[in-house]
């Protein structure tokens, strides 16, 4: 018999709030439950600066749930809300880092990072994926650009070069990855808890588009989207893995906020039209990396220009050049230009890449090299994280 909602508050009933009196339903905390193929979607509001000492309500309400009969899993968030005018709690002062009169300041010799390149490697308090040898984020500062199609085809790519290659389908509002790679049915549970990648093409895969149906709107709120982020990539047997492609939400709000800072990214891909347009939000998904020291390998000029089939001639519909010019002016690797074609749009919609359909093709051609740019960059970024830090006093 399906799980109902009502039988999810009732169950939820039976947890109580820390330091209040009552349960976290009578209390209203609950947000409304979502239910979707089985799985249970809500959230939990609680006072901002209790949040962290929360996190084992969740848990236990998670838990809860997840014990119940039918029910294949759960997805329960924290929502921290604070009442209008009310400051959020001051951050603590950051010290200063310790310094002499006399010391000049540090110098890195040699192999140092380009200029406004961020460290590659293991970042300070971000916990990585065992298996996993490098994630790698696709992104866009706007949507409509192609990154769907660029992450998948980037994937395959890798994957003919002779990598392991996995690909995790970020985008919660938007899942692609079914439809892109023909992939139906849902994912099977390893261990209760663990769930399998779905594998096409050699491709490990997993997307919020396996666990409800296509036309199920996703209504979340941005804790709720971070969990569900969060379960898809770390509890999921992805194996050994050389690099797992991770296909962002396009723009720069919270959800990829949060996977750039708490998710050990080796750098980001960032894909843009060649107009201005979409280059001022590229530059905003570029610029999110930097300052959360991602660093950014590369820039990918899609839908660069158009080959007309039955002339041959060549038509710059929305303009060329610009994701290069804008490369070389903020200094990252320009990747290569993939033209409007459409052999790309209909492989992609039939639910087979280009790269996997066409192996010899040339716009399979196209992606393999940018998927070797993209390989040389993290190789380069590696060897930077690796080369030791020599301080002149």
């Amino acid at each position: 018999m399906p799980v109902t909602k009502e039988a999810v508050i009732e169950r939820l009933k039976s947890i109580s709030a820390p330091g209040l009196s009552g349960d976290i339903v009578s209390l209203g905390l609950v947000s409304d439950v979502f239910i979707a193929d089985r799985k249970v979607f809500f959230s939990i509001t609680v006072p901002i600066d209790k949040a962290q000492e929360l996190e084992p309500m969740r848990e236990a309400a998670e838990k809860a749930v997840k014990e119940m009969p039918d029910v294949a899993g759960a997805v329960v968030a924290l929502t921290a809300e604070k009442k209008a005018g009310q400051a959020g709690p001051a951050a603590p002062p950051r010290p200063a880092p310790p310094r002499t009169a006399t010391a000049p300041t540090p110098r890195r010799v040699p192999g140092h990072a380009p200029s406004g390149h961020a460290p590659s490697g293991p970042q300070p308090g971000k916990r990585g994926v065992p298996g996993i040898r490098s994630i790698v984020a696709v992104a866009s500062g706007k949507g409509g650009v192609g990154k769907s199609t660029t992450a998948v085809n980037l994937a395959l790519g890798l994957l003919a070069n002779g990598l392991k290659v996995g690909i995790l389908d970020a985008d919660i509002y938007g899942p692609s990855m079914p439809r892109l790679l023909g992939i139906s049915g849902k994912p099977e549970v390893a261990d209760g808890r663990t769930l399998k990648p779905m594998q096409k093409y050699g491709l490990k895969v997993m997307s919020m588009g396996f666990l409800v149906g296509e036309d199920t709107p996703m209504i979340w709120r941005g804790p709720m989207v971070v969990s569900a982020l969060t379960q898809m990539l770390r509890e999921v047997e992805w194996g050994e893995l050389d690099v797992l492609v991770v296909d962002m939400p396009p723009g720069t709000g919270d959800a990829q906020l949060t996977m750039a800072q708490q998710v050990p990214l080796a750098g980001a891909v960032i894909v843009s039209t060649p107009q201005d347009l979409a280059l001022i939000d590229a530059r905003k998904g570029l610029n999110m990396f930097r300052k959360v020291d991602v660093p950014v390998l590369g820039i990918v000029e899609n839908m660069s220009y158009f080959i007309a089939p039955d002339t041959g001639k060549r038509y710059d519909i929305f303009g060329h050049g610009g994701a290069k010019r804008e490369a070389e002016r903020v200094g990252v690797t320009f990747l290569g230009e993939v033209p409007l074609e459409m052999k790309i749009r209909e492989t992609s919609d039939e639910g087979a890449p280009v790269v996997a359909s066409e192996p010899e093709g040339p716009h399979a051609r196209i992606y393999r090299d940018i998927a070797a740019k993209v390989s040389e960059r993290l190789s380069a970024e590696q060897q930077v994280s690796e080369t030791p830090t020599i301080v002149f006093e």
